[in-house]
């Protein structure tokens, strides 16, 4: 479906304060709309407005993601740094000691792998509540 270009020919001008300005753009930001002109427009004309709600504990959520996602990340490169050692390994000491770090890498690995999991049920526990 085909939107029909409507020619917008009236113009009005309107002056703020700054802290009146400020005001209105934060409202703006809020939503959807693309242009602040739009917006002022639907104020105005007292159409619906949709406007974008944040929920503070999936930004939480986020966070911790983050971080699990980054400390996943060091594991990651010390296993590899760990695989390159063991690739060059000549002697049976310097082996058996470079398994036994893998070991504890991967548990580690296993660790933040089962956090994330936890986090993500969590999440998704919220989410199919609303």
């Amino acid at each position: 479906m085909k939107r029909e270009k409507i020619n917008l020919s009236r113009k009005v001008t309107v002056r703020f304060k700054p802290d009146e300005y400020n005001k209105v753009n934060i409202s703006f930001k809020a939503t959807t709309k693309k242009k602040l002109s739009e917006y002022i427009r639907y104020v105005l004309l007292e159409k619906p407005v949709t406007v974008y709600t944040r929920d503070q504990s999936v930004d939480q959520l986020m966070s911790e993601l983050v971080l699990l996602r980054n400390e996943l990340s060091a594991i990651g490169s010390n296993f590899n740094q760990l695989v390159k050692r063991l690739h060059t390994a000549s002697h049976f000491q310097e082996i058996k000691a470079l398994a036994l770090q893998a070991e504890n890498d991967k548990e580690k690995f296993l660790n933040k792998a089962n956090e994330i999991n936890l986090k993500i049920g969590e999440m998704s526990g919220k989410w199919l509540q609303e």
